[in-house]
């Protein structure tokens, strides 16, 4: 009988008992939080890891809190990586190719949240041109080395909620910037590249998936001001106005993303948003549970993909 686990579920105890040896994962965004966690219980289940960060020596550190450093040396390689720029995202990608050295699973956890308005290297709006255009090029640009049965595992969040995308004003500009409302558009698209993906790479036995880790304090949340902190928490209030909300440990968020990757089934995730280590449901009230259903709408997801291709000015193909 299948273990049940929830938002209470720490990584250790979702891989309790699975052997990860001669497995090899890429984890985006290694230097702090989620990242961290994610290698190490990755490498403490028999797993080798790729590991990207913008800042090297940063997550040398942060990995070393973890690690004795002979076994950080051996169990991961760190590749420099700023997904705010698609030059770094692309010699990143090559640099792997020019390896050749299988993957199999994906697990693009790097991201920004609420910060102020500003633009990436190659003009894109922060958050949309980080969390998604980032990654989509990241990720696609990797499929060939995806072994049968790999997955690819995409954070979004349960910000996902505050906005659709647009495919009209995708960089607000014409549109008052709110981080939130820019945050909520590039997590909704984290979860329609992950339908669309999944739609490409079925037939070929690899499933792409997307999840909630939850609320947890790390770095992520380094632009929240205490006016951003009462937006977000607002949402939880009940009729009463008592917050409902509970953060999670770091190990507790780390969770859905190991669940999804090597414990779930992949005909259960493939193609669905999770939370919780669970599948989540569609849920179009105003709750703060479950997933939007303008998030897993297929045709917008394909929509979405024709955008970001001329975004970023490269086609995928992975016939």
């Amino acid at each position: 009988m299948a273990k049940a686990f929830g938002e209470e579920s720490t990584t250790d105890e979702v891989l309790d008992g699975v052997d990860l040896s001669g497995k090899r994962v890429l984890v985006t965004g290694v230097s702090a939080g989620l990242g961290v966690e994610t290698v190490r219980t990755l490498v403490a289940h028999g797993a080798s890891v790729v590991g990207t960060a913008r800042d090297l020596a940063k997550a040398r550190r942060a990995l070393a809190e973890v690690f004795p450093q002979k076994a950080n040396d051996a169990a991961v390689d760190l590749v420099e990586l700023n997904l705010a720029s698609l030059k770094s995202v692309r010699r990143a990608a090559d640099e792997l190719l020019r390896q050749g050295k299988a993957l199999d699973v994906i697990i693009a956890n790097a991201g920004v949240m609420a910060c102020p308005q500003g633009k990436t290297e190659d003009g894109f709006e922060t958050q949309f041109g980080t969390n998604h255009l980032g990654h989509f090029v990241f990720v696609n640009k990797l499929v060939p080395l995806l072994t049968p049965g790999g997955r690819v595992v995409t954070l979004s969040s349960g910000g996902h909620q505050r906005s659709d995308v647009s495919l009209e004003d995708p960089n607000f500009e014409r549109t008052e910037y709110q981080p939130f409302l820019a945050y909520g558009r590039s997590k909704t698209a984290n979860i329609l590249f992950a339908v669309a993906l999944d739609h490409r790479l079925k037939e070929r036995s690899i499933r792409a998936t997307s999840l909630h880790p939850g609320g947890i304090k790390t770095e992520l949340g380094r632009h929240l001001t205490p006016e951003l902190i009462e937006q977000a928490m607002a949402r939880w209030r009940n009729s009463r106005g008592e917050s409902t909300f509970r953060f999670k440990s770091i190990p507790q968020g780390a969770a859905t993303s190991v669940w999804c990757g090597f414990v779930a089934s992949s005909e259960a995730v493939g193609g669905h948003y999770c939370e919780d280590c669970h599948v989540a449901e569609i849920n179009d009230t105003a709750s703060p549970l479950g997933v939007r259903s303008y998030a897993l709408d297929p045709a917008h997801a394909e929509a979405l993909w024709s955008k970001s291709e001329e975004m970023v000015g490269e086609k995928f193909s992975f016939d």
